[in-house]
């Protein structure tokens, strides 16, 4: 069997208060795996053109206050 096939049959049978707990965990490790992937494309520098586009329109005025 697939093993998303597998998480699926599992995860269908957890109780109510066994899913809420497993809802909370997976949103701590997809948050927590989103914020090494931002760390990563930092540290190599992925986002600096966008970072130094952001500066640039701060800095001509081309950014409006929320």
């Amino acid at each position: 069997m697939d093993t998303i096939e597998e998480i699926k049959s599992a995860v269908a049978k957890l109780s109510r208060e066994e899913l809420s707990a497993f809802r909370n965990w997976f949103q701590e490790y997809d948050s927590d795996a989103w914020d090494r992937e931002i760390e990563e494309d930092v540290a190599a520098g992925r986002l600096d053109a966008l970072a130094e586009k952001a500066m640039r329109d701060f800095e001509e005025g081309r950014c409006s206050e929320l």
